[in-house]
């Protein structure tokens, strides 16, 4: 099962919304199941360097099915999963990516956001995954 196109702009136009409201310049990537992109809206003025970002923190969120930030807790000097980053092409393990789920509770792809501070970025791809 994959997030269908059409779910996936609703979860972009959603998360620009946010943005607008919080007054910060995001881009926002949407992935499939299969981390495949199906989406991607980079707001004027968003960072370049966000780019890639944005679309490792949907990759990594759907790789493990778990929020972003939340693989980066535990993958902190010490901790189990530490170097996990190195993995898969490179992930980012800090607030931003959240995997999506349809109406069954099964996860369709996840979304990521970057352009601000963690914080900024988390609360805007909950307003993406929220829409969906």
């Amino acid at each position: 099962m994959n997030i269908t196109l059409e779910k996936a702009e609703r979860a972009i136009q959603a998360a620009q919304k946010k943005a607008v409201e919080m007054d910060v310049k995001m881009n926002i990537a949407i992935v499939d199941s299969g981390v495949n992109l199906v989406a991607f809206a980079k707001m004027d003025g968003a960072w370049l360097g966000s780019i890639d970002i944005s679309i490792k923190k949907a990759k990594t969120a759907r790789y493990f099915d778990m929020p972003s930030g939340e693989i980066g807790k535990i993958s902190q000097p010490g901790k189990s999963l530490f170097n996990i980053e190195h993995t898969n092409g490179g992930l980012v393990t800090f607030p931003g990516g959240i995997p999506i789920e349809n109406e069954d509770g099964h996860i369709v792809g996840a979304i990521g956001v970057s352009g601000s501070t963690v914080e900024d970025d988390h609360a805007v791809a909950e307003a993406g995954m929220k829409a969906v």
